[in-house]
């Protein structure tokens, strides 16, 4: 988060110094109030840059076993632009090595999501479930004391990220 801030001054420093040097090269006919204005939009240049971003930073830094099965864009009103281009906020995530497929009777897998958040500090939650392909059951569970959480259960759509990754491949 501090390297951010460093950032985005350094990135408003920069743009400003542009904006003095067209002020003096055109032998200052350019009006004063060039120079803040550079500033600003090199800082808020920096911030939407990050923002865009930020997904596919974190996907480059995930492990070749993991795979991306949803995500989610928002928009706010303090960042207008979005309305036109939502942000990517929030994506989930399997790890491939962790899988565990039991094929008797019917298709069971047993497997660890994480789930990605961006704030002012990135979120990451974990947790493990339990799917079961032919009813498309996913129940979460406690990995600690293995057991399920039955009254959690929820039943996943045919399109979903999560049982196409799973049952379908």
């Amino acid at each position: 988060m501090i390297w951010h801030l460093v950032a985005a001054v350094f990135s408003g420093l920069a743009a400003a110094g542009i904006g003095l040097l067209l002020r003096t090269l055109s032998g200052k006919r350019l009006p004063k109030w060039i120079v803040p204005v550079f500033g600003g939009l090199g800082m808020l240049g920096y911030q939407v840059s990050t923002e865009y971003s930020w997904f596919e930073h974190k996907q480059a830094q995930l492990p070749s076993s993991a795979e991306v099965v949803a995500s989610e864009t928002s928009s706010a009103v303090w960042r207008p632009w979005t309305f036109a281009f939502p942000i990517t906020t929030k994506f989930t995530v399997i790890d491939r090595d962790s899988v565990h497929i039991s094929e008797s009777p019917t298709r069971v897998v047993e497997f660890m999501l994480y789930q990605f958040e961006r704030h002012h500090v990135d979120a990451v939650t974990v947790q493990g479930y339990l799917l079961n392909c032919s009813s498309r059951e996913l129940v979460p569970m406690d990995t600690v004391a293995g057991e399920l959480d039955t009254h959690s259960i929820r039943i996943l759509r045919e399109d979903s990220g999560i049982y196409t990754a799973l049952c379908r491949s």
